[in-house]
């Protein structure tokens, strides 16, 4: 009982104290010295025999784990997407499907620019603060409520783009060594649900606006907007070349490097943003070096919650909780999506989610015959779900940091986006599978 009290009541904390505006390094500690009184862990490595669980221990262990095994991911897709920012490359693209699509249509313009942009390998965080400028005047034009905005970026950029069957988000590669699979596994699948996603979450979306439009909403301006300005972009076909080349390399390399494939793709995306766009460039090394800070920052708050997780997994209450999914009636991809999805959610991470639940999982699953591919894909759509319950980093940053809304006033279409789609498109997967597919 005090064990689940402390489980509960520390993802609680974690979401409260996250929501209060505390940052996450600060807050994932705290809510795991919680967790850990309640559940009986001991606090430090020297209270306990050697290899036995402690906090300390256990969350510095997952920390430094998940550092160890993506940071150079990280790394590379932080500075490619801050090169294609400082190139101009990325508002280039962005820009040439807004302009193309205009404002009858903002909210595809915006929906497109974001996918394009992540499925090519461009960091969420740089998608978000690229496009949002652009989110901004074409919602201003079409008089839609601003609060809007951090759904439909969010739409467009972890939904079908993150799991979609090629795309090189870390969330689609963390399976592979776990599974021996590809980042195409079940592809599919992966199209049918990707394609669900766009069309029902598009449909659903503009319901929602067009429904606050209804009663009344428009658009606000605040002091101090950002204004899009004026300026000579790269042309659109070269700014896009960088985006075909992480593509195109990835898929050369995925069999026979698995995740290592990302090194060379993200390397070689770098040098073609750079190579094409240099004359729009000031310092490529500066910035190197600012997307050095910002893989710093993504890494360690998804490490921070990551921590958090690997204290949990050494309680009674997670360990009855993973034993019960893992024996849920019925199939065992139900069970596999249901444990992914709760671990992302408790960690506010899919990418942290997967990392904690696939050790555990993936060895049962594939033990009881069930197929790797389908595993794969399951474990990838449902540890995007979750994810963004309201502590999650990337839901702060986009919500707070670029857009300047509140949880109160924007959380609520963007769950629907980011919570409800995937869910739903985890079950058309499950459904597929059980199909034959």
């Amino acid at each position: 009982m005090f064990s689940m009290i402390g489980l509960i009541g520390g993802l609680a904390l974690l979401i409260i104290l996250t929501m209060r505006g505390m940052n996450l390094l600060i807050a994932a500690p705290l809510s795991t010295l919680f967790l850990a009184i309640f559940s009986g862990i001991p606090l430090f490595p020297q209270m306990v025999a050697e290899d036995a669980p402690s906090m300390l221990g256990s969350y510095m262990e997952g920390f430094s784990g998940f550092v160890a095994s993506w940071f150079i991911m990280f790394l590379l897709g932080s500075i490619f997407g801050k090169v294609m920012g400082d190139a101009r490359a990325a508002d280039s693209v962005s820009k040439f499907v807004v302009d193309k699509l205009g404002t009858k249509y903002a909210i595809m313009a915006v929906v497109a620019a974001c996918a394009i942009l992540t499925y090519g390998g461009v960091s969420l965080f740089i998608v978000g603060f690229s496009v949002f400028p652009l989110a901004l005047s074409l919602f201003k034009q079409a008089n839609l409520p601003r609060r809007f905005i951090p759904a439909t970026l969010a739409f467009g950029s972890v939904t079908f783009t993150m799991t979609s069957p090629g795309s090189p988000e870390i969330q689609n590669w963390i399976p592979i060594p776990f599974l021996g699979t590809s980042a195409y596994a079940a592809w599919e699948v992966s199209a049918i649900v990707a394609l669900f996603m766009i069309v029902f979450g598009y449909w659903w979306l503009k319901k929602i606006i067009y429904r606050a439009v209804a009663k009344g909403e428009s658009f606000d301006t605040r002091e101090g907007d950002p204004i899009v300005e004026e300026r000579e972009l790269p042309h659109p076909a070269l700014a896009a070349i960088p985006l075909f080349v992480v593509l195109i390399i990835s898929y050369i390399f995925h069999d026979s490097l698995g995740t290592s494939a990302l090194v060379i793709a993200l390397t070689s995306g770098i040098v073609a943003a750079w190579a094409l766009n240099r004359k729009f460039l000031d310092n490529v090394w500066e910035s190197a070096s600012g997307g050095t800070m910002g893989a710093l920052l993504a890494i360690t708050n998804t490490a921070a919650v990551v921590g958090f997780g690997a204290v949990a997994k050494n309680t009674t209450a997670f360990t009855a909780a993973v034993d019960a999914v893992t024996h849920f009636p019925g199939s065992p991809l139900v069970g596999a999506a249901i444990a992914v999805g709760v671990i992302a959610g408790l960690t506010g991470s899919s990418s942290g989610g997967q990392q904690i639940a696939l050790p555990l999982i993936a060895p049962h699953y594939l033990d009881a015959g069930v197929d790797p591919e389908a595993l794969h894909r399951v474990v990838a759509i449902s540890s995007g779900a979750l994810d963004t319950l309201p502590h999650g980093g990337y839901v702060v940053t986009t919500i707070r940091a670029i857009c300047g809304e509140t949880h109160k006033a924007a959380y609520a279409s963007f769950s629907a986006m980011t919570v409800v789609v995937p869910i739903l498109g985890v079950l058309l997967a499950i459904l597929l599978f059980s199909l034959g597919m």
